[in-house]
């Protein structure tokens, strides 16, 4: 068998990381001042990313929709108010900080979805809390070293040794029904 050496292959692999949790507290008002709560719900989630030194800035938006009671419980709305946010995920780099062009990729691990929501004191807003989380990849070039084997090299395999016959067996019903008429 002959020498194995090493080489260095460059190629693109996710060398960061970041992951956020957020719980943000929102203070919404509504035209009516509102009698009780009948739901909340989160909906219409976007967001975007960019890389700035060892964070990642995600910019992103979700619409709250509240369903409410008002007039001393005489009629119904939804209340619906397009709430921004702005998170900055910290980055832990595997083997240092990469050098030339990279990707950033963010993937959502729990949707903005609404925790609880109560009717302020004063009776006149809601205040809703909504969590989320995000999780930051950066994918940039790097290096890897990889032990190379001269081409007459091949891996043992485990097979069977299987026989094979050359008799061949055919099998055909041998018995006709016949049919009168």
């Amino acid at each position: 068998m002959g020498l194995k050496y090493l080489r260095q292959i460059v190629t693109k692999a996710v060398v960061a990381k970041g992951k956020k949790k957020v719980e943000a507290c929102e203070m919404l008002r509504p035209p009516n001042n509102p009698s009780s709560i009948l739901g909340c719900w989160v909906i219409n989630h976007t967001h975007s990313a960019k890389k700035h030194g060892k964070f990642v800035e995600v910019t992103g938006k979700y619409e709250v929709n509240v369903w409410y009671a008002h007039h001393d419980h005489s009629k119904t709305s939804v209340f619906s108010e397009t709430v921004p946010y702005r998170d900055r995920i910290k980055l832990h780099y595997r083997d240092g900080e990469s050098h030339g062009s990279e990707e950033v990729h963010v993937r959502v691990l729990q949707q903005p979805n609404c925790t609880e929501a109560i009717i302020t004191p004063d009776g006149e807003q809601f205040q809703v809390t909504v969590e989320r989380e995000l999780l930051a990849e950066v994918v940039g070039e790097t290096t890897v070293c990889i032990s190379v084997h001269p081409s007459d090299f091949e891996e043992e395999w485990v097979y069977q040794d299987e026989s094979s016959s050359s008799s061949s067996t055919s099998s055909f019903n041998e018995s006709k029904e016949s049919s009168s008429f």
